[in-house]
């Protein structure tokens, strides 16, 4: 059963859902850009079996807030502030894309929060070519300035986040989307490789691999969730 919940984070909302057993190893999901919680719908019930599963969204996102003020790092802290409200001590993390680079900021400056990562098509912080986003029409479920806010740290990344890849000290899968996704692979190879520890996996069927085959995905993550679970124990919930 999916849980509806919310947390208020440094003044900012944030809406999450929680799923699993409440005594199991605390596992969060970060979603990508212009996503949120929903997205996870399809992987959650796999991942929740031996997992308690905490699909958030990021602000800007869904139903938290959309407070105006955006930036990679904010999101970070978010993220940091929601373990902490929780009382979640270190934890097993999943981001997708813009959530795996939000993922894996925060395993570079609060290594001991972070047991076990998975970056799943996460490019590699380098500078690329930038264009002009195109607001699609209608309705959005995420606040178009938000968009606007993080695209230019997505194409000029700090190049200080490309030099503490090697800080991470949480055990990293990569899951790279093939010859099919955007994100450029061999830029998903190098993120890997520089990262201590860190492996990758290629399921070759894009960029929303968690979509396009939601067994392939749980499989090999939930076999990497279990790889050595006594040697780097996830803390769990009060």
């Amino acid at each position: 059963m999916v849980d509806h919940r919310l947390v208020d984070v440094r003044g900012i909302r944030l809406t999450y859902r929680v799923s699993g057993p409440p005594d199991a190893p605390p596992l969060v999901l970060v979603h990508a850009l212009g996503e949120n919680a929903t997205d996870w719908e399809q992987v959650v019930p796999a991942l929740a079996y031996n997992r308690r599963v905490y699909a958030l969204d990021l602000r800007g996102h869904g139903r938290s807030d959309w407070p105006g003020d955006y930036s990679l790092e904010l999101m970070r802290a978010d993220v940091l502030q929601f373990l902490d409200a929780l009382g979640l001590g270190s934890v097993d993390l999943i981001g997708h894309s813009l959530g795996g680079i939000v993922a894996y900021l925060l395993a570079q400056d609060h290594p001991q929060r972070v047991s076990r990562l998975v970056l799943e098509d996460v490019p590699v912080p380098r500078p690329r070519e930038p264009t002009t986003p195109t607001r699609p029409d209608g309705d959005l479920t995420f606040d178009w300035e938000m968009v606007l806010a993080v695209r230019p740290q997505l194409d000029q990344p700090d190049p200080r986040w490309l030099e503490r890849l090697s800080q991470i000290t949480a055990e990293t899968l990569v899951v790279a989307g093939g010859p099919r996704s955007h994100v450029p692979q061999d830029g998903v190879a190098e993120l890997a490789r520089r990262i201590p520890g860190g492996h990758m996996v290629t399921i070759p069927v894009g960029h929303l691999i968690h979509h396009a085959a939601p067994e392939a995905f749980t499989e090999v993550v939930t076999v990497f969730l279990l790889t050595e679970e006594n040697v780097h124990p996830a803390a769990r919930q009060p």
